[in-house]
């Protein structure tokens, strides 16, 4: 269980780090991060640090597939999540 609870810290702080980064290129019109490497980082865990990342920078916040798919892949990461302790406890 330790190894998923420190998966889910370095992947929701790399993601927040990496929407960030992209927050910073576009303001600065330089290279961007793709939005599929965006969501494939909120997918692969990291949806609590790309949504907080949405709300601290303010980014991604007009585009349809980030302002829905992130917070439904939050709700689906907490179930999973709730399961997996539920299930360990027991």
């Amino acid at each position: 269980m330790k190894i998923l609870e420190y998966y889910l810290i370095i992947i929701n702080i790399f993601t927040l780090i990496v929407y960030g980064l992209d927050k910073g290129r576009a303001r600065s019109k330089k290279w961007r991060i793709s939005e599929k490497t965006l969501l494939l980082l909120s997918l692969a865990g990291g949806s609590a640090g790309a949504l907080a990342a949405m709300l601290l920078f303010r980014h991604k916040t007009r585009k349809l597939k980030f302002v829905v798919g992130v917070p439904v892949m939050f709700v689906i990461h907490c179930v999973i999540v709730a399961l997996l302790v539920s299930y360990l406890v027991h």
